[in-house]
């Protein structure tokens, strides 16, 4: 069988899609798929999803990071979103017939490239950290690239697990290994910021919220959101999510009018959305009709009802 990695780098820049299609280019090679790009303007920033065999997509990653630390600067860089480096977080997630401990050999394996041929700083985090207190990203990546420029060199807390001490224009690269994440956010019919920031501190982890949640309140095209990455879909559920959001929203007396996901979802995600609202068991995603075809024939195509 072919061992499947999946990543998905974010990148400090999405207001220039030629500079976005530059790094799609250099993603691209035989034996890479290109699954999805989404560009951001008021976070100024974009994410790319690719999947293939470990080595080409650990290659396919290191032509991106080269791309985007020759492209964007920093130092020219605002956006919503925080950042400390042009290329800015570079996680490999598992998919088949590979795992998490093989992803992080990869990530340990392209940082050290990255580090020698760019000389870039790069920091392990998730399960790829080298130290514990790095294996969160929000702390690695606390106070951003201004921070970065102020205390690499002075701060030993600052110290990098591979390159220079000292930082460009691209910044620092932030390597990992991780589960499936998905990036979610929710917006309120408010431009008030702060509501968001007290409603993401009442349900994120950190905040004695749900568990494996992150969030962040940002004012995003004019309207306050409610920015979150859920860390592992299977100890909280999307629907766990919009009813805490709910609740928080209605007692700051305001309203949810939509909400988006950045990068790519897994299916299970959003099967178990539906069962948990229908309160029905999970282990009823086996009985789709689109399932039982496919272990019968080995396509699990959509079925497509006219």
């Amino acid at each position: 069988m072919m061992a499947l990695v999946e990543c998905v780098p974010n990148f400090s820049e999405g207001r220039r899609p030629e500079v976005v299609e530059a790094i799609v280019a250099a993603i691209r090679a035989e034996g890479v798929y290109l699954l999805d790009t989404q560009m951001d303007h008021d976070h100024n920033r974009s994410v790319v999803t690719f999947a293939g065999e470990p080595q080409p997509v650990v290659e396919a990653a290191f032509r991106a990071i080269e791309t985007a630390a020759r492209l964007i600067d920093l130092d020219a860089h605002v956006g919503q979103h925080p950042r400390m480096g042009a290329a800015d977080v570079v996680p490999f997630v598992p998919l088949r017939d590979i795992s998490l401990e093989a992803c992080v050999e990869l990530a340990h394996a392209l940082g050290e490239r990255v580090a020698a041929e760019l000389d870039l700083p790069v920091y392990y985090y998730e399960a790829a950290a080298l130290r514990p207190e790095r294996r969160n990203l929000a702390d690695v990546r606390r106070g951003g690239y201004e921070a970065l420029k102020k205390e690499l060199g002075s701060n030993p807390a600052r110290v990098p697990d591979a390159g220079p001490s000292r930082v460009g224009q691209a910044g620092a690269v932030l390597i990992g290994a991780r589960g499936p994440l998905i990036a979610f956010n929710a917006y309120l019919n408010t431009d008030n910021v702060e509501i968001a920031r007290s409603i993401a501190a009442s349900i994120r982890e950190s905040g004695g919220g749900l568990p494996r949640l992150k969030a962040l309140g940002l004012l995003v095209g004019g309207r306050a959101q409610v920015s979150m990455n859920v860390i592992d879909f299977r100890e909280t559920g999307l629907f766990a999510i919009m009813e805490a959001l709910r609740r928080e929203a209605a007692r700051h007396a305001v309203e949810i009018t939509h909400t988006e996901l950045v990068g790519l979802i897994p299916q299970a995600a959003l099967l178990n959305t539906a069962l948990e609202y229908l309160q029905l068991p999970l282990e009823v995603r086996s009985h789709t009709l689109e399932n039982r075809l496919g272990e019968v024939t080995g396509d699990y195509r959509e079925v497509p009802f006219r």
